[in-house]
């Protein structure tokens, strides 16, 4: 009977991690970079429906390289965790921390399990925050460990390589336009150093952003609009800021009976004779309103009848007016309830 061939188990380990890393190296790389209003995603992918990068949260994103049937089953476990643990919990509660603890759980046994290979994956985790510094990025190799990472990352293929241009070149408060120009530069580089060109639809570009008013900040971006980012805009090419929108008119602008806006003007103390306009703009700015006069007796219609039939709460504290000031005999059965 042969003696059954005896490897270390140092030398087993090493193998796999060879045997792991020799996978990954074979796809396409992908980065991952923070900029002023969130985070970024950008990876070279031929294929428009395997999507490297998705949403696993409100706040959290995924991506990976390696082997798609691989990393799908590690994308849709996460989503049933963050599911379960928010309808369970709260949605505060799944963070990216949780989630990578999680995959790190699961890689780390699936790598030392003798029985099974282990996943040629690469994963990255991310969550934006409130702010620039609450921002969470982690790495996730294919034997568990959790690498905490800052800036950028970015993982598959010549990773390494890819890394050291982006530390050297990457900045905080970037916008999202320099974040897409210097994702393009650092994936067209190759292992001997020269560059190619990647046209914009072999991208695939995902953002967290932070300034979106709903809860899922995670949002995909197309070839064709992310176009125009990869030369600067010079100064006669850039738009003009729209203007601010206009104030919302007051109820005193949309009436149509101008005589509302002349009673409240009356209320409020305007000279005689103030127009209608004017009498809008200082009732749609009352910290700034028209001076006050002595006397202002502003008459409603054109025979001025403001002491018998008052129309506001202000135009009872007007001076009594003068006796030409009521109606005519004509009007008088009319107007003063007089038969």
């Amino acid at each position: 009977m042969s003696t059954p061939f005896y490897v270390s188990p140092q030398q087993a380990m090493a193998d796999r991690a060879e045997y792991a890393r020799k996978g990954i190296a074979r796809g396409r790389s992908l980065v991952v970079l923070q900029y002023a209003d969130g985070i970024v995603f950008v990876g070279e992918n031929l294929s428009r429906a395997l999507h490297k990068f998705s949403e696993i949260y409100d706040r959290i994103g995924f991506a990976a390289a390696g082997k798609y049937n691989e990393y799908e089953n590690l994308r849709i476990g996460g989503v049933r965790y963050a599911d379960l643990r928010g309808y369970t919990y709260d949605r505060d509660d799944v963070t990216a921390r949780g989630l990578a603890n999680v995959y790190a759980q699961t890689l780390g046994t699936i790598f030392s399990s003798v029985g099974e290979k282990p996943y040629e994956v690469e994963l990255v985790v991310a969550e934006v925050g409130e702010t620039p510094d609450f921002d969470q990025i982690y790495r996730l190799p294919h034997d568990g460990s959790i690498v905490d990472e800052h800036g950028s990352v970015a993982v598959g293929g010549n990773a390494e390589q890819i890394s050291g241009y982006l530390d050297q070149r990457h900045r905080d408060g970037m916008t999202l336009a320099q974040a897409l120009r210097l994702a393009r530069q650092a994936l067209s580089r190759d292992t001997n150093g020269s560059e190619r060109e990647i046209p914009a639809e072999r991208l695939e570009v995902a953002v967290l952003d932070r300034t979106r008013p709903q809860k899922r900040k995670f949002r995909r971006i197309s070839g064709g609009r992310c176009r125009g980012s990869w030369r600067p805009v010079s100064r006669s090419r850039r738009r003009r800021r729209t203007p601010t929108p206009t104030r919302r008119r007051t109820p005193a602008e949309t009436s149509s009976n101008r005589n509302t806006a002349l009673t409240r003007a009356c209320a409020v103390g305007l000279p005689r004779g103030t127009g209608f306009r004017a009498a809008v703009r200082a009732l749609a700015h009352p910290q700034h309103p028209a001076p006050r006069t002595p006397r202002a007796v502003v008459p409603l219609g054109r025979h001025g009848w403001a002491r018998r039939h008052p129309v506001s709460a202000g135009l009872r504290n007007l001076p009594p007016a003068s006796p030409h000031t009521g109606p005519p005999a004509r009007l008088r059965g009319r107007r003063d309830g007089s038969p």
